[in-house]
């Protein structure tokens, strides 16, 4: 019986949503219109009152509605940023959690750095060469920089003018921040880094700037390809004194690491 009421407590409350959903998509309800009362919905979706009010407290905690004294239940905009903390939780703890974020974050970066060379304004131009002033700022401080970092790009996807693109982005600031963190925290292993963070940020302002989005998205791909490598050198044991950087000739290193060995 237990297990009864509480599958039909979940279709319950998937008929609720689905209810918001359906009429929200069809811009039959829209935030700010009242919905109709428990009583005439639990009868229009077939389940009971006290479910449809366990159903829309639910929904409020998630921001999707707000029950209000005297006025009844009322469509909200809902605050996107829960997100954020949603995909820290559901993703903090998988083991290739670092890797997994990254190709979520070229996918969309890259597409962000295409549409903001087509539909940046000046006022996007100065908020990123602002950001870029940041890096160079932060070079020395890995919490700072991190942020500085995270901002940069970030602002590269507000310049996209893709409210899309911005959402997806920004439910995984927590996780992108963390990434962030973690490659600023190289440049203490890696003082090449310094001038590879301040150059590379360069060169992707500049071709959104340039407004050109092949450059653009070549270069901001290449910088994500060398900050691999630099993890994967810091993995390997690999020090600067080997390698000057991530571009250096392959035979020069096979020459290092032969020298390292004997």
């Amino acid at each position: 019986m237990e297990l009864k009421r509480a599958d039909e407590g979940e279709k319950g409350f998937e008929k609720v949503f689905a209810f918001l959903r359906d009429h929200l998509l069809a811009g039959s309800l829209k935030p700010g219109d009242r919905l109709i009362s428990e009583r005439d919905l639990a009868v229009q979706l077939g389940v009971s009152r006290p479910l449809v009010r366990e159903a829309l407290r639910a929904l409020t905690m998630l921001g999707i509605v707000e029950i209000r004294d005297r006025i009844g239940t009322v469509v909200t905009r809902p605050d996107v940023s829960v997100l954020n903390d949603f995909f820290t939780f559901a993703l903090a703890q998988q083991a290739d959690m670092p890797d997994d974020v990254m190709q979520a974050r070229v996918a969309i970066e890259c597409q962000a750095i295409r549409l903001a060379c087509e539909r940046a304004g000046i006022a996007d131009f100065e908020r990123l060469q602002t950001a870029l002033g940041k890096i160079a700022e932060t070079i020395d401080t890995a919490d700072a920089g991190a942020v500085a970092d995270y901002q940069f790009h970030r602002t590269i996807v507000l310049a996209s003018h893709s409210k899309t693109l911005a959402v997806l982005h920004n439910s995984m600031a927590g996780l992108l921040t963390h990434v962030h963190r973690n490659r600023r925290e190289l440049v203490q292993a890696f003082p090449s880094m310094k001038d590879y963070l301040i150059d590379d940020h360069r060169r992707i302002f500049e071709a959104v700037v340039a407004r050109d989005p092949d450059r653009a998205d070549a270069t901001l791909r290449k910088h994500f390809e060398i900050g691999n490598e630099y993890r994967r050198r810091a993995i390997v044991g690999e020090a600067d004194s080997i390698m000057a950087s991530p571009a250096a000739n392959p035979q020069t290193r096979k020459r290092a690491n032969s020298r390292k060995a004997t």
